[in-house]
């Protein structure tokens, strides 16, 4: 759950807070007259309105997330999309969702229905990533283009490329879910052996020896170590979830750290 969005407005119709003084560029409407008469200076009043979030879940199912030791990122990517919409329209506030490869697959309009979140999960699951490639500046362009009105936008993926999110998180309010399984980051010695490339469809013939996987192991931990210094530069929120660990505890650290 998000919350129930409380921020503040100064506007007829809402929740009565306080008042304080005026200052230069406040609407003189809202002026209460007879506190300024006794005070012999203005005071004006402040509402708070509770506002109608607009949440919007983009998934990032590139060839990669067809992998997984217990079950599939896909599937993990799945089930965080579900939670996570299933707790925006609880929360009554609109959702909209977005299915994006080096293109937009799909995308649904905002809407408080249920049935679109099993419209959207079935398509997530349903969806062939294998050979598929990431473009994350077709994403940000189509969201910044598409997404007039600011919104809290999660962004689900694998984050093994370093996004550039800078625009779309001056103009809205952006989350990154990082999807991972514990073998990407901490591979075993596999000895001679052939890996394929789910992207590109290479195949990658080598002797996995433990030199060879604490090397890789290291790039990993170099490549997020970028990544995140760049969400913490455009503050971006952030939170790695695993496959084989349970998404709503992690989703909750997230969201209750906001």
């Amino acid at each position: 759950m998000v919350g129930n969005n409380p921020s503040i407005f100064q506007g007829e119709g809402y929740d009565f807070i306080e008042l304080r003084e005026y200052m230069a560029g406040d609407d003189i409407r809202h002026i209460d007259w007879n506190i300024t008469a006794k005070m012999q200076k203005p005071f004006i009043k402040i509402f708070r309105e509770e506002r109608e979030l607009n949440v919007v879940i983009a998934t990032v199912l590139n060839g990669s997330v067809h992998f997984g030791s217990k079950k599939f990122k896909q599937e993990t990517i799945a089930e965080i999309s579900a939670l996570l919409s299933f707790s925006t329209l609880k929360n009554g506030d609109l959702l909209s969702s977005y299915i994006f490869t080096d293109k937009m697959i799909s995308n649904s309009k905002p809407s408080k229905k249920l049935n679109q979140i099993q419209k959207y999960v079935s398509e997530i699951l349903d969806f062939n990533a294998i050979n598929q490639k990431v473009d994350f500046k077709v994403i940000a362009d189509t969201l910044y283009k598409r997404l007039r009105r600011k919104s809290l936008i999660l962004v689900i993926g694998d984050f093994f490329e370093i996004p550039d999110l800078k625009l779309l998180a001056k103009k809205h309010e952006v989350v990154a879910v990082i999807v991972r399984d514990i073998l990407e980051e901490k591979p075993p010695e596999m000895g001679f052996a052939s890996l394929v490339d789910p992207e590109s469809g290479a195949v990658l013939e080598g002797d996995f020896n433990s030199s060879s996987v604490e090397a890789y192991a290291k790039k990993v931990v170099a490549h997020d170590h970028e990544l995140y210094n760049t969400f913490r530069k455009h503050q971006i929120r952030f939170a790695k979830i695993y496959t084989h660990s349970v998404a709503s505890v992690e989703l909750r650290r997230l969201f209750e750290g906001r």
